[in-house]
């Protein structure tokens, strides 16, 4: 079970939304963009400006509006003909470029380390890659877990916010970062696997 699979949802009410966005010229793209830098310029801040741990308040907030955003970048393109080439790889590499930015920060909180916070931001780029992969062995883009994009963002939002409320960290979670890292690779194993399946299936169904 993945938080992705509660999207259709999600989606029915931000509809109108999108309906009015398109009304007035608003691009999927442009939506995708839009993200992407409020995403890169947040993480950036955070890491590089050192705040106070309650600026880390920000990352719980953004991560929501921008499950909104790309839910709505994704139903402009499909619901009102906005879908583009530029478009399908915007939409894979902004999201890699702003998860990455968004967890960057987590290296400054104790008792997270550099190399596991990085460890995560590799291995979260590597399952978006395993998932846009799909097609090209004869599968659907997968979207598979446990840890998918949106769980990660549920993740990080959490510790952001706890961080944020001035919390402090118990010893045991300098393993939680090793522990999502497993789960982000549990995530690639299963997503390489289940494409592969899909496409034995797909092929077996076309002779």
């Amino acid at each position: 079970m993945s938080i992705y699979e509660l999207k259709p949802r999600f989606q029915a009410l931000l509809r109108p939304l999108v309906v009015r966005l398109h009304a007035m010229g608003v691009t999927a793209n442009q939506v995708t963009l839009a993200a992407c830098v409020v995403s890169v310029a947040l993480g950036l801040w955070l890491f590089f400006a050192a705040p106070s741990l309650a600026a880390f308040g920000f990352i719980p907030l953004w991560m929501f509006l921008r499950m909104a955003f790309n839910a709505i970048d994704g139903m402009l393109a499909r619901e009102h003909n906005q879908q583009s080439r530029l478009g399908a790889f915007l939409n894979e590499l902004t999201d890699v470029v702003s998860d990455a930015a968004l967890y960057l920060p987590f290296a400054l909180v104790q008792p997270f380390g550099g190399f596991w916070v990085g460890t995560v931001i590799v291995l979260a780029g590597l399952s978006e890659f395993a998932g846009a992969l799909g097609p090209t062995v004869g599968a659907s883009r997968r979207y598979d877990g446990p840890l998918g994009k949106s769980d990660r963002a549920f993740v990080f939002g959490a510790l952001g916010l706890y961080v944020a409320l001035g919390g402090p960290l118990p010893g045991w979670t300098a393993w939680l970062m090793p522990l999502l890292a497993a789960l982000v690779a549990w995530t690639i194993v299963n997503r390489i696997r289940r494409a592969l399946a899909e496409a034995d299936t797909n092929s077996t169904g076309t002779q």
